[in-house]
């Protein structure tokens, strides 16, 4: 299609103190949403413990959060516009300060699951509303300085959530990972109601469009669900796992024939006719499975096989949330200088080399394998992010930008939560296969087999125990190690499948766009 060029007027600019407090206000309302997706994780065991209820019920509080988010997401430009950006923003800010109270001072899970719901409707709001926000103050030539700053938040969240969250379980109690958002939330309301512009005047009086809404979250919401819940219900061996993937097909392929045929859309499907919107979200879903799919894996390797605690584990993330956020000081500048394609490949094949290392671990593994591994995997994040977000929005001119955020960011918590079902169905699945591998090549007939045997009999003998019960310990801890091995061997299947995937949609890069000063860029760009 061919490129048409329209000069952009002059407008005056925003005094550089005005804009960063913007900055700085909507991105303190981003922070808190982005931690809060994974802060709870690291308590599930207490609230099981302290409301009585199954591992399996009380996972729900992670799960509700998820689908509300993901549901409210598509819907946050329409919002905005309906009702005004700075109040909506200030609104889900507000309403995510009272539902953070709500979830601390719950006494039963029912209470829990609402408020962190309610929690997940309000958070939605946050995350994208705050980068289109930037995108609107910030001139194109300041955009990847801005862009770094929010990105900085989005990825260094996630690793600081199981490090916060991990101290105040261990040291205070669950209920303040969520009651250490008031302060944090009552001081964003504050700045963003100093600092954001006041909404304009709104004639849009057409009529809300609550079957095209009701579609949306019962899709979006049934796929969500799907995701959190299919590893758990065997998949589709489940009626509920079938009725869910039924439902989302159904409804989600009914609200975008609806919103096509809108004049008056609740989510504009049409700004899909930008190219790199398009490519740039298929790309954001596969950095949303290598951001929160490793940051899912690490975790549990820890505390499976070298049996750390919570807070433990925390810290064992700590230092790449850090990288994260000092590698986006410097992303910042260098994006300004290089094209962001160019930058997302070489983020790309850094983080490929970060997944490698990783997939090499072994039973011995310990927190100094990890280190570096992980520094290098929060640098490759960054240096692919950043120029991901600049690549896939920068084209985009300002009218479409909170639209496209809405759905850019739909698709990286997408992207988090298919990861995450993926590698976990990969990571059960890989572990059986390893276990039956290494069976069969252990027979009992074998004279290495009956040897270690016969060395584990004798040293449980040596403690005190009876000839048969010495031999049936000795297996016990035959198959032990066995176990161990073969779930150590299926995460590094997982980390090497995350790097080929990245490398297999690595070239959609090329369908990406390049923002251009002083022009905006049709559809064909």
């Amino acid at each position: 299609m061919a490129q048409s060029v329209v000069p952009i007027q002059a407008k005056p600019k925003a005094a550089a103190g005005g804009k960063w407090a913007i900055a700085i206000a909507v991105a303190l309302g981003a922070l808190l949403e982005v931690v809060d997706t994974s802060i709870v994780n690291v308590a599930l065991t207490d609230m099981q413990n302290t409301l009585g209820a199954t591992l399996s019920e009380v996972s729900w509080v992670v799960s509700g959060y998820a689908v509300a988010n993901v549901i409210v997401l598509p819907l946050t430009a329409w919002l905005g516009d309906r009702f005004g950006k700075k109040r909506y923003f200030i609104f889900s800010l507000v309403g995510f300060t009272i539902a953070s109270v709500m979830c601390g001072m719950a006494t039963t899970l029912p209470l829990l699951i609402i408020a962190r719901v309610l929690q997940g409707l309000m958070g939605g709001g946050l995350l994208a509303k705050a980068q289109a926000i930037l995108f609107e103050t910030f001139p194109p030539e300041e955009q990847g300085v801005a862009q770094a700053f929010f990105g900085a938040i989005v990825i260094a969240g996630p690793a600081i959530g199981p490090t916060l969250g991990g101290y105040l379980v261990t040291n205070i109690g669950w209920r303040w990972i969520f009651f250490v958002n008031v302060p944090l939330g009552i001081l964003a309301v504050i700045m963003c109601s100093a600092s954001l512009k006041p909404d304009v005047a709104n004639d849009n009086t057409s009529q809300i469009d609550w079957i095209a809404i009701f579609l949306l979250a019962a899709g979006l919401g049934s796929l969500q669900t799907l995701l959190e819940e299919g590893n758990s219900e065997d998949w589709f061996e489940s009626r509920l796992i079938c009725f869910l993937f039924v439902s989302a097909i159904v409804s989600l392929c009914a609200f975008v024939y609806r919103e096509l045929k809108s004049k008056s859309p609740v989510v504009d499907l049409r700004v899909l006719r930008y190219r790199s919107l398009w490519a740039g979200s298929i790309l954001s879903v596969i950095v949303g499975m290598a951001l929160y799919g490793a940051l899912f894996a690490v975790p549990i390797f820890a505390q499976s096989l070298m049996h750390y605690t919570s807070q433990e584990t925390g810290m064992l993330l700590l230092p790449s949330a850090l990288a994260s956020a000092v590698t986006m000081i410097g992303a910042g500048q260098i994006i300004r200088k290089i094209d962001p394609r160019l930058g997302l490949v070489t983020g790309a094949l850094i983080l490929v080399f970060a997944v490698y290392k990783l997939s090499n671990m072994t039973s011995d593994t310990g927190a100094d394998d990890f280190f570096w591994p992980l520094i290098i995997r929060s640098v490759g994040t960054v240096a692919m992010f950043l120029p991901l977000n600049m690549a896939t929005l920068g084209p985009i001119p300002k009218k479409d930008i909170s639209a496209a955020s809405g759905f850019f960011n739909l698709t990286r918590q997408l992207g988090g939560s298919i990861g995450v079902a993926l590698l976990t169905l990969l990571l059960t699945q890989r572990q059986a296969f390893h276990r039956a591998v290494l069976v069969e090549k252990m027979p009992l007939s074998d004279p290495h087999v009956l040897e270690r045997v016969q060395m584990l009999s004798a040293g449980f003998a040596a403690k005190g125990a009876a000839l048969f019960d010495a031999q049936h310990q000795a297996l016990a801890s035959l198959n032990g190690i066995v176990n161990r091995e073969a779930l150590v061997m299926s995460f590094n299947d997982t980390f090497f499948a995350t790097g080929i995937l990245i490398l297999v949609f690595l070239p959609l890069v090329l369908l990406l766009g390049k923002a251009r000063k002083g022009v905006k860029v049709d559809a064909g760009h």
